[in-house]
């Protein structure tokens, strides 16, 4: 009877230890949560006292109580803390060194450095007694001169910052130039995106924004794949002619969007000798020489402004001129081999075209000029860009009659803000399109957070790049001598392949209209050799 009381004792006391248990886990789970206070209030909580900071700067560097250094700049002085000027690394080694200044309670800096002014070094000095700083957009270059000579690189980061976020059509050359000379990469990278983007969409003709590209600048802008050029290649040289008037007569400043007064001057030159052969344009000479040549050459009306203007050496032209009638021959006899080339070689050699699309509608529009027998049209609705090989057979004698042709190309989109920075931008990769007559490919497919106005920059290669061009040891003679060699290799009869630039003007499209884009011509001495398709 005792060992069943026991056990049933044990039963009990077993029941009432898992209750128990089981009431201090629901305790734990909705409770009072003591647990959880009681942790809370053991964990130390930062907060940040406003009035620290504020005191410090009010006392200590605005009322300069206890001051152990004199700092006298640009003929003031400050009376400082070395403390707090020992955050700066310039300070630190002067105070810590075997500088004489290191026992001393004064320091004289001598600021060699135009930029740098009294306004900047009093934000600069600040700053070091606070943690945060204002900074001024229109003194920010002064800033960021003073915080790299003290080499303050947290403050140099907030005025990369602030130079980004406020490059525009007033600053970007001022602060590409201020990142060059205080080497701020970051700085650097954004303006001159902002520039290949806006120079021909919004700098064309605009004088007091143009004048102050530098001629290293603009070398590297006018040389770059990815400058978006709006119409044509000749668009470029007509720029790079009404830059260098605004350089050469400073005094004369036209309005936006207006001939300069002397633009004129380089074809009422009555010296034979062509200007950038002469002392006055010799300087610039490297700019010229950063077009693309080849590419300036592709229509009749583009040669003859070239021989007029007299600026560029025939010379010059002489190379690209037998590069391009090579290639017109190689096509005319089908002989033309599959253009293949490595990227870098793509982006020294392409065509560059573009042109902006206000609307978010159907557009369909040419560039013309002399595109070795293909007649391209480019589409775009709201959601993709295509081109077509077009090729109607009443203009037959015109075009390439190859079934297939081939070309490369690669496609830029950008969409811009209202400070015209780029809010977002699409590339597709270099593409091998092959189209037969009056075949259609797609080229890109929107991204949904591109808007418009909408940018559109179209790189091109329509025939193989010149020899010199392609990468070693690509075998690309031995194939041409051996397509010349075959006589199954199909020849053909019909004259050298007139681009769309030669087809009639009446001819009709049942597509709707297209656009002829021509280049940089001013109406005057420019027009359009293909009429719009009604």
């Amino acid at each position: 009877m005792g060992n069943v009381l026991n056990k049933l004792g044990n039963v009990s006391q077993s029941v009432r230890g898992r209750k128990r248990k089981r009431d201090d886990e629901s305790a734990d789970e909705g409770g009072d949560g003591s647990d959880l206070l009681d942790k809370s209030l053991k964990t130390p909580k930062r907060k940040k006292l406003a009035s620290t900071a504020k005191y410090i700067y009010q006392a200590l560097f605005k009322e300069e109580r206890n001051s152990d250094i004199t700092v006298h700049a640009l003929g003031k002085q400050w009376h400082l803390h070395k403390v707090y000027l020992s955050q700066s690394p310039y300070f630190a080694s002067m105070f810590n060194g075997s500088w004489r200044e290191s026992d001393e309670d004064y320091v004289h800096i001598e600021i060699v450095d135009p930029m740098i002014t009294i306004q900047s070094l009093y934000a600069v000095f600040g700053s070091l007694y606070m943690d945060e700083v204002v900074l001024e957009p229109k003194e920010i270059i002064s800033t960021l001169a003073t915080a790299t000579l003290f080499q303050l690189d947290s403050l140099i980061d907030r005025c990369a910052e602030v130079m980004v976020e406020t490059t525009n059509a007033e600053t970007a050359v001022r602060y590409y130039e201020a990142a060059c000379e205080y080497g701020v990469k970051t700085v650097k990278q954004s303006t001159f995106s902002w520039l290949l983007v806006n120079l021909l969409s919004f700098y064309h003709r605009a004088s007091k924004w143009l004048r102050p590209i530098s001629f290293e600048l603009m070398e590297q802008l006018v040389s770059s794949a990815d400058l978006y050029v709006v119409q044509t290649e000749f668009t470029v040289y007509t720029l790079l002619r009404y830059w260098m008037a605004l350089k050469l007569f400073p005094d004369e400043s036209p309005a936006d969007g207006v001939e300069h007064p002397r633009e004129r001057y380089f074809a009422e030159r009555t010296s034979t000798v062509p200007f950038l052969a002469t002392r006055e344009g010799a300087p610039f000479e490297r700019v010229f020489r950063a077009l693309r040549l080849r590419n300036l050459l592709n229509h009749h009306v583009d040669i003859r402004i070239l021989r007029q203007d007299n600026i560029i050496p025939e010379q010059w032209l002489h190379k690209p001129l037998m590069q391009q009638w090579n290639s017109v021959l190689t096509i005319d006899q089908s002989l033309d081999k599959q253009i293949e080339c490595d990227e870098r070689t793509f982006l020294g050699s392409c065509i560059r075209c573009g042109r902006i699309l206000t609307e978010n509608v159907l557009h369909k529009w040419r560039w013309t000029g002399f595109h070795f027998g293909l007649d391209l049209l480019l589409l775009s609705d709201t959601r993709s860009l295509r081109i077509r090989r077009h090729h109607r057979t009443e203009n037959e004698r015109l075009l390439s009659l190859r079934v297939n042709r081939q070309f490369l190309v690669r496609v830029s989109l950008a969409s811009l803000n209202e400070l015209r920075q780029i809010k977002h931008q699409q590339t597709s990769p270099v593409l091998s399109i092959s189209l037969e007559k009056n075949e259609e490919a797609q080229l890109i497919v929107f991204d949904r957070e591109l808007t418009f106005p909408l940018l559109v920059s179209v790189n091109m290669i329509l025939v193989a790049p010149p020899e010199e061009t392609q990468p070693a040891g690509d075998g690309s003679k031995q194939q041409e001598n051996k397509q010349a060699s075959d006589p199954s290799t199909p020849s053909s009869s019909h004259q050298p392949a007139a681009a769309a630039a030669a087809i009639a003007p009446n001819s009709s499209n049942s597509n709707g209209p297209v656009e002829s884009l021509d280049g940089g011509g001013s109406s005057s001495n420019r027009t359009p050799l293909l009429a719009n398709e009604s």
